[in-house]
Parts: structure tokens; C-alpha cells; sequence
């Protein structure tokens, strides 16, 4: 099978020098807030705020901030330099994640439309904004979910420049997590594909076979065993394709693809009962066909990419889906 996965991958691309250096600074935020140049990126329940456009044709843009305007946040990040040369802000200016609650958030901006999601947003953004958003996202999660210390309960406090947060009983320090996760574009001698629709969605909604790494399993056992668990097809040959993150909260997808193994029917279908409730072979034919009964993958996803890869062309048909986690 020839495969080249040429797609580009909306929330892999960054344009920012995550600087890990200046991180453990002292007095690292009374520096950025003392500085005229620092632009500082407003999370509010995963939303962002976008800069007024100067047209009607002009792609969305996140707004950037002076520090001085912001009101207090809950949790600072230091996201590092913009290395981007067309953005509004020059190459080397310091940018800063910073959370919001819902009172400081109404007072800076009361209209809730006016907040902007990632899913909504992925496809649209520059390089540096897509990657900026998706950096401050995964962090913001992380620290929603992990305010205290895994060991003893205690409540940690934020350190490194909102990288690291630190145990006061016994000075551990807890990092950013990140759940890795297999996406397998499953093929079948007449190259058709597998979709699965999953218990979660609408019953006409259908994506690639995805499932979550265990520990002590490389990713390509993850890849056979996901696809026997959720499918109940024996796969064979995992290849790797790219990776993605996915901030929903806090995952990364590993891109795969693998062919049935021989010996194996394509026919010898069994959805878990659970996760997945029914399972299709695709051609590009009956694919292209399906048109509006069936809901893709929305173009912010490593699914989208790795099914378009797959057909040779962009998916045009059919209604367009921005939820979900693949």
C-alpha cells in the first residue's frame, strides 16, 4: 500500500522558542509585567480572546494583551518568545498564558460569543497561534486538574513560571502530564478503511479506531491491542505517520497505520458493545458517496488528516464536526 501522509497536522505547528531557560528565573513575572513589550494570551474555560479584524476576509487572530490590562488570573504560564516574522508583535517578544475565572473574565470581556474555542479556531490560526493556543491550553488543563500533590494531598503552589508545581510537606515537585494515544487508519486487502462510531456521538458519526497507551506497552503493541479490544480484528504491521496534540485535556495522538492481519475476515467485526457501537469498511468510492449521512472528523483533528491522506484529497462533502477528541 502506498501511503504518504502529506496533511498538515493543525495543532502540531508552533512558532515559539519555548525558552526553558528563563523559566526558573527570579522574579520572572515582575519582570514580564514590568515590560512595556510582554503580550500576555487570556484563557477563559478554554476559550480565547480574538483580535478585531480589519476585514471581512481576514484569517482570525488571537488577541495579545499588555500585561497592565489583565486582570489578576488564577495561574500564570510563561509560553516563551514568538519566533513568528508576520506576526503584529516582533520576533523575540516574551508571551505569558494567563487563566482567568468567570469574574475576572465577565469584567474583561462580559459577551461569552466573543470567546473563541481551539476546535473552532485550529484550522484558521497562524502557525504561531495555533501552536501558542495549544501550548496554553494543555498547560491550563494541567493545572486546573493537578492543584494538589499526588503523594500526600497537599496543595502545591506553582513554580518555574507556571512549568512545575511544588509540594510544601515534603518539596516534591509535580510536571505537566501528557496521555499518550494511538489513532490507526486500518486497511483491508481491497484497501478499504475501518470507521467506528463511538458510544459518545451521534449514531451517524464515524472516525478512526483510537484508544490510549498502557504502561509498559510500546506504541505499536498499543496499535495491535486497541484495534483487538475495540474492532475485534487482528492487525498487523503498525506504521507511524506523525503526531498531534490534542489539549482535550490533556492527550498527544500517534498517528498509525495497519493492515489486517492475514488469515483475518474483514467480515469478523465485534464492536466492543461499549465504546464502539458499530463498524464500517469504507472504499473512496463509498466514502466519497456517503456525502451527509455520515459525520466526519472535524478538520482540527489527526483523524480528518489521516483519512484525507488516505482518499488523496480534501474532504468536501458532508457536514463538518468540531467535537469530539479525534
Amino acid at each position: 500500500m502506498s501511503f504518504s501522509f502529506t496533511a498538515r497536522l493543525p495543532l502540531s505547528r508552533h512558532a515559539v522558542d519555548r525558552d526553558h531557560e528563563t523559566r526558573s528565573r527570579p522574579g520572572l513575572f515582575d519582570e514580564l509585567w514590568a515590560d512595556a513589550g510582554t503580550r500576555v494570551l487570556v484563557l477563559w474555560r478554554g476559550s480565547v480572546l480574538l483580535a478585531p479584524a480589519a476585514g471581512s476576509a481576514d484569517a482570525p487572530r488571537i488577541l495579545l494583551l499588555e500585561p497592565q490590562t489583565v486582570p489578576e488570573p488564577t495561574v500564570r504560564v510563561y509560553l516563551g518568545r514568538s519566533l513568528a516574522e508576520d506576526a503584529a508583535e516582533p520576533v523575540g517578544t516574551r508571551l505569558v498564558a494567563a487563566v482567568l475565572g468567570d469574574e475576572a473574565a465577565h469584567a474583561l470581556e462580559p459577551r461569552p460569543e466573543a470567546w473563541a474555542s481551539l476546535r473552532t479556531l485550529a484550522t484558521e490560526l497562524s502557525d504561531r497561534d495555533a501552536g501558542l493556543f495549544t501550548e496554553a491550553l494543555g498547560l491550563a488543563n494541567w493545572h486546573v486538574s493537578h492543584p494538589h500533590c499526588p503523594r500526600c494531598g497537599a496543595a502545591t503552589t506553582v513554580e518555574s513560571a507556571g512549568w512545575s508545581r511544588l509540594c510544601p510537606v515534603d518539596g516534591g515537585q509535580v510536571f505537566p502530564r501528557t496521555d499518550p494515544a494511538v489513532i490507526v487508519l486500518i486497511t483491508d486487502a481491497d484497501d478499504r478503511i475501518l470507521l467506528g462510531s463511538n458510544a459518545l456521538w451521534e449514531n451517524n458519526r464515524y472516525s478512526l479506531l483510537a484508544g490510549f497507551v498502557e504502561p509498559g506497552e510500546s506504541l505499536e503493541a498499543a496499535v495491535i491491542r486497541e484495534m483487538f479490544e475495540e474492532s475485534g480484528l487482528r492487525v498487523t504491521d503498525p506504521v507511524y505517520l506523525g503526531s498531534q496534540p490534542w489539549p482535550f485535556p490533556a492527550s498527544i495522538m500517534f498517528g498509525f497505520t495497519a493492515r489486517l492481519a492475514d488469515g483475518q475476515s474483514p467480515g469478523g467485526l465485534l464492536p466492543d458493545g461499549e465504546e464502539i457501537l458499530d463498524l464500517r469498511w469504507f472504499s473512496r468510492d463509498e466514502l466519497r458517496a456517503s456525502g451527509a449521512s455520515i459525520i466526519l472528523p472535524g478538520r482540527s483533528s489527526i483523524a480528518r488528516a489521516i483519512i484525507e491522506a488516505w482518499l488523496g484529497e480534501p474532504i468536501d462533502f458532508g457536514p463538518d464536526q468540531v467535537h469530539g477528541w479525534r
